[in-house]
């Protein structure tokens, strides 16, 4: 059964997104929206988030060819390079679909478009203490709490986490509330100290980072990073690589104690959920659980600036290329 949400139902219509027709360009494009069929849910988008790291990656034509349909999105359209439809923090509300669902705020894995048709299926009620406004973070706070599951962080822990945008930021918030654990936030903007105080979290600047730890996560996209993580493990240490790089080669030196202090160095990355997870969670379940963990309003310090759906194609290439840029918020 069906139902409806603030009014008459939208069988078709259009719908305005954010598309990147060649390198560093970007246009709102219309789009035909096309039936609510059984099983969907039309959703009227309140606020979108720009990834930086990976939408800079995106943006600038950098996914490698061997990566393409690695990276292909949950409802992408076009194809790598260009032109391209991508993004996957999307909150709005149901205006269509079935009764459960009807008249919910949700989330969804989907790019900048203020509306759109989706397997209901794809979208995830927000928990009632997360505003909308903020839920905007729940793909990088999933991509976090996976990081976390990879490193195997226990009670006691010394902790470094590298790079304080918004993975790394909220992948040592997680880690910091695992009861005994020393957590370091570690990265080379010295004015990163303030977020990393208003999650309650230490910090230091890269190249100042002092002693040996147990879990050392990269989330910075940095080789340098890595490098300081290698030199900071302990005995039989775990690194964590949570970064990726696109195209863009590393040189690492694996000589010295790489060896001798019989380091671990994995990768970690959110398209698959960690061995010891599979038998019992599911991504839905993770997303889930992502959603819940933003009920700290603490985390409102990710969001580094908010700009109008209307003017996002004229504001878009320097909000990525602002440094000072964590999360993004787009309004509609």
């Amino acid at each position: 059964m069906n139902g409806s949400f603030g009014g008459s139902e939208r069988a078709s219509g259009t719908a305005r997104a954010l598309w990147f027709p060649a390198a560093r360009t970007c246009a709102l494009h219309d789009e035909k929206l096309g039936p609510v069929e059984p099983g969907s849910v039309l959703v009227r988008t309140l606020f979108s988030g720009i990834s930086r790291g990976t939408e800079s990656l995106v943006f600038n034509g950098l996914v490698p060819e061997g990566e393409r349909e690695r990276m292909r999105g949950p409802h992408m359209a076009g194809d790598f390079p260009f032109p391209v439809k991508y993004g996957y923090a999307l909150v709005g509300r149901v205006e269509n679909g079935p009764e459960h669902l009807a008249g919910r705020t949700v989330f969804c894995l989907h790019p900048h478009q203020d509306a759109t048709i989706v397997a209901e299926d794809m979208v995830t009620p927000l928990p009632e203490n997360v505003p909308p406004e903020r839920a905007i973070l729940a793909a990088n706070m999933e991509t976090a709490l996976n990081i976390v599951w990879d490193a195997q962080i226990m009670p006691g822990d010394r902790v470094a986490v590298f790079g304080a945008g918004v993975v790394g930021a909220l992948t040592a918030f997680i880690a910091t509330a695992i009861i005994g654990t020393d957590v370091v936030l570690v990265d080379r903007n010295p004015a990163r100290r303030a977020l990393a105080g208003k999650l309650g979290i230490g910090f230091a600047e890269s190249g100042a980072l002092d002693g040996d730890f147990d879990l050392l996560i990269n989330a910075s996209a940095s080789g340098e990073a890595l490098t300081e993580a290698l030199d900071h493990a302990g005995f039989e240490a775990r690194i964590v690589e949570a970064s990726w790089y696109g195209d863009k080669p590393l040189t690492l030196p694996l000589g010295g104690p790489f060896h001798s202090q019989r380091l671990s160095l994995v990768s970690s990355q959110v398209g698959a959920l960690p061995p010891a997870r599979r038998a019992r969670w599911t991504f839905a379940r993770r997303l889930a659980k992502a959603l819940e963990l933003l009920g700290d309003d603490r985390l409102e310090a990710l969001i580094s600036g908010e700009t109008a759906f209307e003017e996002l194609a004229a504001a878009y290439p320097a909000i990525l290329d602002d440094p000072a840029t964590l999360c993004h918020r787009i309004r509609y």
